[in-house]
Protein backbone atom coordinates (compact mmCIF):
# COMPACT_ATOMS: atom_id res chain seq x y z
CA UNK A 1 0.00 0.00 0.00
CA UNK A 2 1.01 3.33 -0.54
CA UNK A 3 3.33 4.75 2.23
CA UNK A 4 0.82 8.03 2.24
CA UNK A 5 -2.44 7.78 4.14
CA UNK A 6 -5.14 10.34 3.99
CA UNK A 7 -6.26 9.39 8.02
CA UNK A 8 -9.63 9.07 7.21
CA UNK A 9 -11.81 6.07 7.96
CA UNK A 10 -13.63 5.03 4.75
CA UNK A 11 -13.61 2.69 2.34
CA UNK A 12 -13.32 5.34 -0.79
CA UNK A 13 -10.05 6.27 1.14
CA UNK A 14 -8.66 2.86 1.50
CA UNK A 15 -9.47 2.35 -1.56
CA UNK A 16 -7.35 5.76 -3.11
CA UNK A 17 -4.56 4.70 -0.90
CA UNK A 18 -4.46 1.67 -2.91
CA UNK A 19 -4.78 2.52 -6.72
CA UNK A 20 -4.84 6.32 -6.45
CA UNK A 21 -1.03 7.06 -6.66
CA UNK A 22 -0.15 8.20 -9.88
CA UNK A 23 0.17 5.41 -12.85
CA UNK A 24 -1.17 2.55 -10.25
CA UNK A 25 -4.39 2.48 -12.12
CA UNK A 26 -2.92 1.78 -15.78
CA UNK A 27 -0.74 -0.94 -14.72
CA UNK A 28 -4.00 -2.43 -13.14
CA UNK A 29 -5.36 -0.98 -16.74
CA UNK A 30 -2.47 -3.42 -18.53
CA UNK A 31 -2.63 -6.59 -16.13
CA UNK A 32 -6.42 -6.49 -16.71
CA UNK A 33 -5.36 -7.45 -20.77
CA UNK A 34 -3.25 -10.30 -19.36
CA UNK A 35 -0.23 -10.92 -17.09
CA UNK A 36 3.15 -8.94 -18.34
CA UNK A 37 6.82 -8.88 -17.39
CA UNK A 38 8.01 -5.74 -16.11
CA UNK A 39 9.67 -5.01 -19.67
CA UNK A 40 5.82 -5.67 -20.91
CA UNK A 41 4.78 -2.94 -18.53
CA UNK A 42 7.35 -0.35 -18.99
CA UNK A 43 6.68 -1.03 -23.16
CA UNK A 44 3.10 -0.46 -22.47
CA UNK A 45 3.82 2.79 -20.43
CA UNK A 46 6.83 4.33 -21.97
CA UNK A 47 6.68 7.24 -20.23
CA UNK A 48 6.59 5.89 -15.81
CA UNK A 49 10.38 6.11 -14.96
CA UNK A 50 11.39 2.72 -13.88
CA UNK A 51 11.78 4.01 -10.64
CA UNK A 52 7.86 4.87 -10.31
CA UNK A 53 7.09 1.40 -12.06
CA UNK A 54 8.86 -0.50 -9.49
CA UNK A 55 7.65 0.97 -6.66
CA UNK A 56 4.26 0.61 -7.85
CA UNK A 57 4.63 -2.63 -8.30
CA UNK A 58 5.91 -3.32 -4.87
CA UNK A 59 2.51 -1.15 -3.41
CA UNK A 60 0.12 -3.55 -5.36
CA UNK A 61 1.87 -6.03 -4.43
CA UNK A 62 1.59 -5.14 -0.72
CA UNK A 63 -2.15 -4.19 -1.59
CA UNK A 64 -3.01 -7.93 -2.53
CA UNK A 65 -4.10 -6.53 -5.85
CA UNK A 66 -1.10 -7.75 -7.74
CA UNK A 67 1.47 -10.69 -7.56
CA UNK A 68 4.81 -11.89 -8.98
CA UNK A 69 4.27 -15.46 -11.00
CA UNK A 70 6.79 -17.64 -12.52
CA UNK A 71 5.24 -18.81 -15.91
CA UNK A 72 6.46 -21.11 -18.12
CA UNK A 73 8.88 -19.99 -21.17
CA UNK A 74 8.20 -16.48 -19.80
CA UNK A 75 10.50 -16.29 -16.26
CA UNK A 76 8.50 -14.19 -13.77
CA UNK A 77 5.01 -12.02 -14.58
CA UNK A 78 2.87 -9.58 -12.84
CA UNK A 79 -0.53 -10.85 -13.00
CA UNK A 80 -3.39 -9.41 -11.02
CA UNK A 81 -4.81 -11.60 -7.93
CA UNK A 82 -8.53 -12.15 -7.74
CA UNK A 83 -8.89 -9.15 -5.54
CA UNK A 84 -7.53 -7.12 -8.12
CA UNK A 85 -9.68 -8.75 -11.29
CA UNK A 86 -12.48 -7.25 -9.14
CA UNK A 87 -11.08 -3.97 -10.45
CA UNK A 88 -12.01 -4.63 -14.00
CA UNK A 89 -15.70 -3.69 -13.86
CA UNK A 90 -14.67 -0.30 -12.20
CA UNK A 91 -11.68 0.57 -14.87
CA UNK A 92 -14.58 -0.01 -17.43
CA UNK A 93 -16.77 2.69 -15.92
CA UNK A 94 -13.87 5.07 -15.22
CA UNK A 95 -13.21 4.45 -19.01
CA UNK A 96 -17.06 5.09 -20.12
CA UNK A 97 -16.76 8.12 -16.94
CA UNK A 98 -13.90 9.64 -18.88
CA UNK A 99 -15.06 9.09 -22.59
CA UNK A 100 -17.03 12.43 -23.46
CA UNK A 101 -13.74 14.45 -21.74
CA UNK A 102 -11.26 12.77 -24.01
CA UNK A 103 -11.71 15.14 -27.17
CA UNK A 104 -9.15 15.68 -29.72
CA UNK A 105 -5.89 13.79 -28.81
CA UNK A 106 -2.49 15.77 -28.24
CA UNK A 107 0.09 15.30 -30.91
CA UNK A 108 2.47 13.52 -28.17
CA UNK A 109 -0.50 11.05 -26.86
CA UNK A 110 -0.08 7.86 -27.60
CA UNK A 111 -2.03 4.83 -28.52
CA UNK A 112 -1.05 1.45 -27.03
CA UNK A 113 -1.94 -2.20 -27.46
CA UNK A 114 -3.36 -2.56 -23.95
CA UNK A 115 -4.84 1.09 -23.80
CA UNK A 116 -6.43 0.48 -27.02
CA UNK A 117 -8.03 -2.99 -25.80
CA UNK A 118 -9.52 -1.69 -22.80
CA UNK A 119 -10.87 1.30 -24.45
CA UNK A 120 -12.31 -1.59 -26.45
CA UNK A 121 -13.66 -4.01 -23.81
CA UNK A 122 -15.48 -0.48 -22.45
CA UNK A 123 -17.30 0.20 -25.31
CA UNK A 124 -18.17 -3.38 -25.77
CA UNK A 125 -22.38 -3.29 -25.85
CA UNK A 126 -23.02 -6.82 -24.87
CA UNK A 127 -26.57 -6.59 -24.95
CA UNK A 128 -26.32 -5.45 -28.49
CA UNK A 129 -23.99 -7.84 -29.85
CA UNK A 130 -26.13 -10.68 -28.42
CA UNK A 131 -28.68 -9.73 -31.23
CA UNK A 132 -26.02 -9.31 -33.70
CA UNK A 133 -24.42 -12.35 -35.84
CA UNK A 134 -21.06 -12.75 -34.91
CA UNK A 135 -18.38 -10.50 -36.65
CA UNK A 136 -14.74 -10.57 -37.17
CA UNK A 137 -12.45 -7.84 -37.55
CA UNK A 138 -8.85 -6.70 -37.75
CA UNK A 139 -8.77 -3.25 -36.55
CA UNK A 140 -5.18 -0.87 -37.43
CA UNK A 141 -4.53 2.20 -35.22
CA UNK A 142 -1.00 3.75 -35.83
CA UNK A 143 1.16 0.47 -35.26
CA UNK A 144 -1.19 -1.18 -33.24
CA UNK A 145 -3.14 -4.01 -34.88
CA UNK A 146 -5.55 -6.09 -33.38
CA UNK A 147 -7.94 -9.06 -33.99
CA UNK A 148 -11.71 -8.16 -32.49
CA UNK A 149 -13.89 -11.48 -32.45
CA UNK A 150 -17.66 -10.77 -31.38
CA UNK A 151 -19.74 -13.80 -30.99
CA UNK A 152 -23.07 -12.93 -29.16
CA UNK A 153 -22.27 -11.40 -25.50
CA UNK A 154 -19.08 -12.98 -26.12
CA UNK A 155 -15.87 -10.36 -27.02
CA UNK A 156 -12.32 -11.41 -27.63
CA UNK A 157 -9.54 -9.72 -28.95
CA UNK A 158 -6.12 -10.77 -29.26
CA UNK A 159 -2.87 -8.56 -30.61
CA UNK A 160 -1.48 -8.90 -33.56
CA UNK A 161 1.27 -5.66 -33.94
CA UNK A 162 3.42 -5.17 -32.39
CA UNK A 163 4.10 -8.43 -31.33
CA UNK A 164 2.24 -9.10 -28.56
CA UNK A 165 3.84 -10.32 -25.28
CA UNK A 166 4.76 -14.01 -24.64
CA UNK A 167 2.14 -14.18 -22.59
CA UNK A 168 -0.61 -12.90 -24.62
CA UNK A 169 -2.11 -16.40 -25.53
CA UNK A 170 -2.95 -17.67 -29.16
CA UNK A 171 -3.67 -16.17 -32.01
CA UNK A 172 -7.08 -16.98 -33.84
CA UNK A 173 -6.78 -18.77 -36.68
CA UNK A 174 -8.63 -17.91 -40.18
CA UNK A 175 -9.08 -14.69 -42.02
CA UNK A 176 -11.12 -11.24 -40.53
CA UNK A 177 -14.27 -10.55 -42.60
CA UNK A 178 -13.46 -6.70 -42.46
CA UNK A 179 -9.79 -5.07 -41.98
CA UNK A 180 -9.72 -1.19 -41.86
CA UNK A 181 -7.32 1.12 -40.48
CA UNK A 182 -8.52 4.26 -38.25
CA UNK A 183 -7.15 7.15 -36.50
CA UNK A 184 -8.04 8.71 -33.10
CA UNK A 185 -10.90 9.92 -34.31
CA UNK A 186 -12.71 6.73 -34.54
CA UNK A 187 -13.97 7.81 -30.91
CA UNK A 188 -15.91 9.89 -33.05
CA UNK A 189 -17.79 6.48 -34.53
CA UNK A 190 -18.15 4.97 -31.30
CA UNK A 191 -19.65 8.59 -29.68
CA UNK A 192 -22.08 8.05 -32.53
CA UNK A 193 -21.14 11.65 -33.70
CA UNK A 194 -20.30 10.54 -37.36
CA UNK A 195 -21.77 7.50 -38.87
CA UNK A 196 -19.53 4.73 -40.55
CA UNK A 197 -20.25 6.29 -43.92
CA UNK A 198 -19.45 10.00 -42.95
CA UNK A 199 -16.32 8.17 -40.86
CA UNK A 200 -15.07 6.86 -43.85
CA UNK A 201 -16.09 10.17 -46.42
CA UNK A 202 -14.08 12.37 -43.85
CA UNK A 203 -10.85 10.26 -43.84
CA UNK A 204 -11.46 9.60 -39.58
CA UNK A 205 -11.16 5.62 -41.14
CA UNK A 206 -10.37 3.50 -44.12
CA UNK A 207 -11.18 -0.31 -45.44
CA UNK A 208 -8.45 -2.04 -46.19
CA UNK A 209 -10.42 -5.42 -47.22
CA UNK A 210 -13.48 -7.12 -47.00
CA UNK A 211 -17.23 -6.60 -46.26
CA UNK A 212 -17.25 -2.71 -45.80
CA UNK A 213 -21.03 -3.20 -44.41
CA UNK A 214 -19.86 -4.39 -41.23
CA UNK A 215 -18.82 -0.96 -39.71
CA UNK A 216 -22.36 -0.95 -39.38
CA UNK A 217 -22.44 -3.62 -37.02
CA UNK A 218 -18.92 -2.46 -35.46
CA UNK A 219 -20.98 0.85 -34.70
CA UNK A 220 -23.64 -0.92 -33.15
CA UNK A 221 -21.81 -3.40 -30.76
CA UNK A 222 -18.99 -1.08 -29.95
CA UNK A 223 -20.88 2.47 -28.72
CA UNK A 224 -20.47 5.43 -25.77
CA UNK A 225 -23.35 7.35 -25.23
CA UNK A 226 -21.17 11.03 -24.53
CA UNK A 227 -24.12 12.73 -23.11
CA UNK A 228 -25.47 9.28 -21.42
CA UNK A 229 -22.13 8.54 -19.70
CA UNK A 230 -21.70 11.67 -17.92
CA UNK A 231 -25.21 13.83 -18.18
CA UNK A 232 -23.31 16.37 -20.11
CA UNK A 233 -24.82 18.62 -22.42
CA UNK A 234 -23.57 17.64 -26.10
Amino acid sequence: MASRSYGQYCGVTTAVELIGERWALLIVRDLLVGPRRYTDLKQGLPRIPTNILSTRLKELQEGGIVRRVPLMNCGLVYELTPYGRELEPIVLALGRWGFPQMGDPAPEDVVTADSLTMALRTAFRADAAADLPSADYEVHIADVVLRVQVDGAQLRIAQLAPPAPPVGGRLPAGEPELVFAAGPGIRRLISGELTPAEAIDREVLAVVSGDATLLERFAATFHIDPTGASGLAA
